[in-house]
């Protein structure tokens, strides 16, 4: 299952060196040799301690984490919408990512020159956020305009159910407001899904400091996370320096490096798990002497499905799938333990799969 959030943001916040951080800790894992799909887009693994102990418990012949990729986006400027810079460029490939990771510059530095002068994070969103609802605006008034006219004279109820639904959209993003901020069911998403606005995508917001500010937020950063949390989004706090550094360096290395620092995980694993979660991406898990391997499913997913991430097969055939626990067996400290206490347990294919879950599929084909 590949999912895939894209990095954005202004001209010299920071944004490429986190990007060369991300190619590089490509490079340094074992399972996953340099796979840059495209020059703009990095693998990278998601941080996984159950996966650690799994492989120390089966001693498999290979490990494979769940992976996660990001898309370095060509840097904006004011006017994106409009043609300007790469304005095209950039808004046609944030269409093609499934959520958004803005970089917001909250560090001084009077040898890095800032864009429009000066740091202000707040500024700095409201323009990408604003050349995002422009474009999703352009993408709804074009579309009504079409059809607004032909739904009021055939009386055809879908056409009128997605111009109400579009004069909404328009209606918020004329107030300034993502689309991501309306409440919709389940088939008005599936009618707005056709248009792939840009400002319905999840968000977090990748606040840039200084090495001496990762372990206190500084006055941008504060302000930052209030607005967030307006929009009901996340903020990491990172320094893309630091990340660039730490994935130079060996694991061991980079262990000391951060406990030395007072930090027990980077910026960059806490951007992985939080890209991860903001799109409902939980894992499951196989285990065995052959392989240990961390596989991603959508959150509601049930067993069949689940099984058919394995191989088509699986699902086609699905029987039972044979579950337990991460918790339980770490709990426990093996298989065995585990069925002898009853936590082993057989599912059907009304199952709903849960993160954490070690899974063997029955199958007939």
């Amino acid at each position: 299952m590949s999912l895939t959030a894209g990095i954005v943001g202004l001209p010299n916040v920071g944004k490429s060196t986190l990007f060369n951080a991300i190619t590089k800790q490509n490079i340094l894992a074992a399972n996953y040799p340099f796979a840059t799909i495209e020059p703009n887009v990095g693998m990278v693994i998601v941080p996984d301690k159950r996966v650690d102990f799994l492989t120390d418990l089966y001693k498999p012949k290979k490990t494979i984490s769940a992976t996660f990729e990001f898309t370095d986006i060509a840097g904006l400027v004011a006017g994106a919408s409009k043609g300007e810079g790469l304005g095209n460029k950039f808004l046609s490939h944030i269409r093609e990512v499934d959520a958004i990771c803005e970089v917001v510059r909250c560090f001084e530095n009077s040898n890095i020159t800032h864009v429009t002068g000066s740091v202000d994070p707040i500024r700095d969103v409201e323009i990408i956020n604003l050349e995002l609802i422009l474009a999703d605006l352009e993408v709804v008034e074009n579309r009504l305009g079409r059809m607004g006219k032909k739904a009021r004279l055939s009386n055809d109820k879908e056409a009128m159910a997605e111009a109400e639904l579009l004069e909404r959209v328009r209606e918020t993003l004329l107030s300034n407001k993502p689309v991501r901020s309306l409440e919709f069911s389940d088939d008005e998403y599936k009618m707005l899904k056709a248009f792939n606005f840009l400002t319905i995508k999840p968000i977090i917001y990748v606040a840039n400091v200084n090495e001496d500010e990762v372990t206190s937020e500084n006055e941008h950063v504060k302000v930052l996370r209030e607005y967030a949390e307006k929009e009901g989004a996340s903020v990491v706090v990172i320094c893309a320096k630091i990340e660039a550094e730490l994935a130079e360096l060996e694991d061991d290395e980079r262990i000391e490096f951060l406990s030395e620092m007072g930090i027990t995980e980077s910026g960059l694993d806490k951007l992985i798990k939080q890209s991860y979660s903001l799109l409902g991406l939980s894992t499951f898990l196989t285990a065995g002497p052959d392989e240990v391997k961390a596989w991603t499913f959508k959150n509601g997913m049930k067993a069949p499905q689940c099984a058919g991430i394995i191989h088509t097969d699986f699902e086609k055939g699905f029987i039972k799938a044979e579950i337990m626990s991460f918790d339980d067996l770490e709990n426990y400290g093996s298989e065995l333990k585990v069925k002898e206490a009853g936590k082993m347990r057989l599912e059907g294919k009304e199952y709903v799969m849960q993160d954490g879950d070690i899974c063997y599929f029955r199958f007939n084909v």
